[in-house]
This record gives structure tokens, C-alpha cells and sequence, in this order.
């Protein structure tokens, strides 16, 4: 099996496990508008969802490991695009499947905890603390970064090789600064509340994003 085949692949599952994941998650846990709730509220939702929503976490958690070897084996997998363009993107891929993981990995492990001693003092704060410093910094904050970089990097690659048609590297360099603009959300003077605008294009950035990879995968495999 080639490595464009093997590539293809992924990129079709990346999206289908990250978007049905997803979905559960909504469906099984009200995710992300249960976010905006008070703690002890979080922790009984969370609780109340039992193993199919460990399960879809962990899931979606997975999708961000996944994104690790799809992103290396891209570059791999465009011919004629510049070196350095393609090491970057590598480099940069790894980093911001590792950055979602971490953050996406606190629910099917240390939240379980904290949700079984919701009503004990200090396990709001620590719930807190873990959210916006996984979560918010790391995973959302850093991992959008580095996901919108991957991106436009790709995107770039993709117009220097003939694997795949122009027209998706255009798109990607397109998309890549909606995650730029995501990743703003909580800095600066909306570190309290959050910047509605961000939060209102993260959503439609993975759902373009999401469409992208599906469409390189298939003309990978083609």
C-alpha cells in the first residue's frame, strides 16, 4: 500500500471519527454550551453520562492523536513541494496533534475524579484550574495555533505539488486564519467570558476543515 493510499485514509477517517465523536459528545453531555454552567453542574453532567461518554471522549481525544501521523504522512505524500515548507509543516502538525491530545485527555481521566468528589471543598478551583490551563491554554489556545499554522503550510505544499488539485491548497490557506482568530478567545481582556466572535468561528472553521481533509483524502486516493 503506498503512502498516498495510507494518507488518503486517514485523512478520510480524521474528520468521520472527530465529527461523530463530536456529535456524541453534544448529544451525551450538551458539549460545549455545558461549559458556560457552574462547576458542580459540569461534574454531574459529566457523571450522569457514565462509560458512553468517557467512551466519546476518549474517542475524540483520539481523533487529535490520529491527526499526528496524518499530518507527517502528508508531507509525504506531496511531491514537488518545497523541503522546508513540508519539514515545518511536519514539525508543526506533531505539535498541534500533541497539544489537542493533552488538552482533550483531561475529561477521560482527570475529570472523572473530580466529578465523583464534585461536592467536596476545592474541587471547584481544581476543576477550574485544570480547564483553562489544559483546556483553554493548551489545548484550545495553542492547539488552534498550531492547527491554522498546519494548515496554511499545507495549503502551501499543496500548490507547489501536482498530487493533489490546487484548488485545496487555496482552500486551506483560506481557512487558516479563522483557527488564528479562534485561538483569541480567552487572551487579553476576554480571558474572563470570551470573545463571542471567536467562539462563533471556531465551530465553522472545523466544519470547513473537516470538508477539506475528507477532500484531499479522496483526491489522494484518486
Amino acid at each position: 500500500m503506498s503512502v498516498e493510499v495510507v494518507t488518503g485514509l486517514l485523512l478520510i477517517a480524521l474528520p468521520v471519527l472527530f465529527n461523530v465523536s463530536f456529535a456524541a459528545l453534544a448529544k451525551l453531555f450538551d458539549y460545549p454550551d455545558v461549559l458556560r454552567r457552574p462547576t458542580v453542574e459540569i461534574l454531574a453532567a459529566f457523571e450522569a453520562g457514565g462509560e458512553r461518554l468517557l467512551l466519546a471522549w476518549w474517542a475524540f481525544a483520539s481523533s487529535a492523536v490520529l491527526f499526528i501521523p496524518a499530518a507527517v504522512l502528508l508531507s509525504r505524500s506531496l511531491p514537488g513541494a518545497d523541503a522546508d515548507v513540508l519539514a515545518l509543516a511536519t514539525a508543526i502538525g506533531v505539535a498541534a496533534g500533541i497539544a489537542q491530545a493533552v488538552g482533550l485527555l483531561r475529561w477521560p481521566f482527570a475529570v472523572p475524579y473530580l466529578a465523583r468528589h464534585r461536592e467536596e471543598p476545592g474541587i471547584d478551583a481544581a476543576f477550574q484550574a485544570i480547564h483553562r490551563a489544559l483546556g483553554v491554554g493548551v489545548g484550545e489556545h495553542l492547539g488552534y495555533l498550531l492547527t491554522g499554522a498546519w494548515t496554511l503550510l499545507a495549503g502551501i505544499a499543496m500548490t507547489q505539488s501536482p498530487e493533489v488539485p490546487d484548488v485545496l491548497g487555496w482552500v486551506a490557506i483560506a481557512i487558516s486564519p479563522l483557527f488564528a482568530i479562534g485561538a483569541l478567545e480567552f487572551v487579553g481582556k476576554f480571558e474572563r467570558d470570551g470573545w463571542k466572535l471567536a467562539g462563533d468561528v471556531v465551530p465553522i472553521a472545523y466544519v470547513v476543515w473537516s470538508l477539506w481533509l475528507l477532500a484531499t483524502g479522496i483526491a489522494l486516493l484518486a
